[in-house]
């Protein structure tokens, strides 16, 4: 049994309804009912990209130009909540990674030359995309990035690693993180370039075993020698960080709504199991103290959602709301961890189960406040722009 409630339905108006209605039935058709074998596949289709892409939700945010639908945020966080009925975080985190994180960039500042080779196919779910920036030396320090991209003639030549990048193994090209300009310039110095995966000199390392998220590939790529067009230089020269730190608050508030539609899903099926499990011969819910431990379980939800909406609000009108997305992803991922705790509490035994969708969902819960920036990351980001700091 999935959950019933999302983030916030009632938000919705009548067209976001109807979209939402439509990618329900369309998760409970063809997605939930293969999550079990994605899983421990460890990655998803090809073919769920492309029946995504077809049904237009790959797109939802991209360039109606370009094949997109030219919608809010607002439509992502309900593809998002609603992806996350199907049981399995990593089927979000793969389709995120690809429509949001690693296409969304090349949408907003990529040349047209570019959205026609990249953007509108990967609106169609025929190429998928990955983005490439965390390195073994370089993770929330994004500006410490050492792989290299020197100019020769009309190409750059890359060489580098990167590691824990999501859809890496399946990706037909990667929108990576790389240094044009000298190491001195610091995050001056940085830019992005797509890399299609099938040039010469570009590697898949190890395929990364990860405690959860099991869906969503993660991988580790090597750049030796890759010769990439000029032509493939994402906005300007030097002006990477830039793009990398306003996606990322697309980025942070893909998770945030993630671990609020995570933590709605665990609470029901704890509900359910307490209402069904009996123990001493009265049912679970029938003692006070998991009631109100419940109780507790639902208002750091709300909280976490109210968060959560108050960003996606100022994302959407186009407010500055770095330190806001921020708060919604520090509190939406550090919430995540307790309510799992207590919500598969109420399993006993099967709470540590593999089987079991609430054993699935704890283990999950793990990665948020990692992903897209660290929470202490997010705390000094706060700090900063809130005058906290010196």
């Amino acid at each position: 049994m999935v959950a019933e409630t999302t983030l916030d339905p009632n938000r919705d108006d009548e067209e976001r309804g109807m979209f939402r209605v439509a990618l329900r039935d369309f998760v409970d058709r063809e997605v939930r009912p293969h999550t079990e074998a994605w899983e421990q596949a460890g990655e998803i289709p090809r073919s769920v990209f492309r029946r995504l892409g077809d049904l237009g939700y790959l797109g939802v945010r991209l360039s109606q130009e370009y094949g997109g639908a030219g919608r809010d945020f607002r439509y992502t966080a309900i593809l998002v909540e609603e992806l996350v009925r199907c049981g399995s975080i990593g089927v979000p985190v793969s389709v995120m990674a690809h429509a949001e994180f690693a296409t969304k960039v090349l949408d907003r500042v990529g040349s047209a030359d570019l959205k026609d080779r990249f953007v509108r196919p990967a609106a169609a779910g025929h190429l998928i995309g990955a983005l490439g920036v965390t390195e073994p030396d370089a993770g929330s320090d994004v500006a410490a990035i050492r792989t290299r991209a020197v100019r020769d003639g009309d190409d750059y030549v890359i060489d580098g690693s990167k590691v824990y990048i999501t859809n890496g193994t399946i990706a037909d090209y990667v929108t990576l993180a790389v240094r044009t300009g000298p190491v001195e310039a610091g995050h001056r110095g940085l830019s992005l370039v797509v890399v299609p995966t099938d040039t010469p000199g570009f590697k898949v390392g190890r395929r990364l075993r990860k405690l959860g998220c099991h869906a969503s590939d993660t991988a580790e790529l090597f750049f030796d020698g890759c010769r990439v067009p000029v032509a493939n230089l994402v906005g300007e020269e030097n002006a990477g960080f830039g793009y990398i730190m306003s996606g990322f608050e697309g980025e942070r508030l893909v998770l945030s709504v993630i671990a609020c539609a995570q933590m709605r899903l665990m609470f029901e099926e704890a509900c359910r199991y307490g209402r069904e499990r009996s123990i001493f011969g009265e049912k679970v819910l029938g003692f006070q103290v998991w009631r109100h431990r419940l109780a507790d379980v639902l208002t750091t939800i709300e909280a976490a959602e109210a968060l959560t909406h108050r960003a996606i609000e100022m994302y959407v009108q186009g407010v500055p709301a770095n330190a806001e997305i921020s708060m919604a992803k520090l509190f939406s991922a550090e919430a995540t961890v307790g309510v799992a705790h207590d919500c598969a509490q109420i399993f006993g035994g099967n709470r540590y189960m593999e089987e079991q969708l609430i054993g699935r969902l704890q283990r999950d819960s793990l990665a948020f406040s990692v992903g897209a920036g660290t929470s202490e990351v997010m705390r000094e980001i706060i700090a900063r722009t809130k005058g906290i700091a010196p």
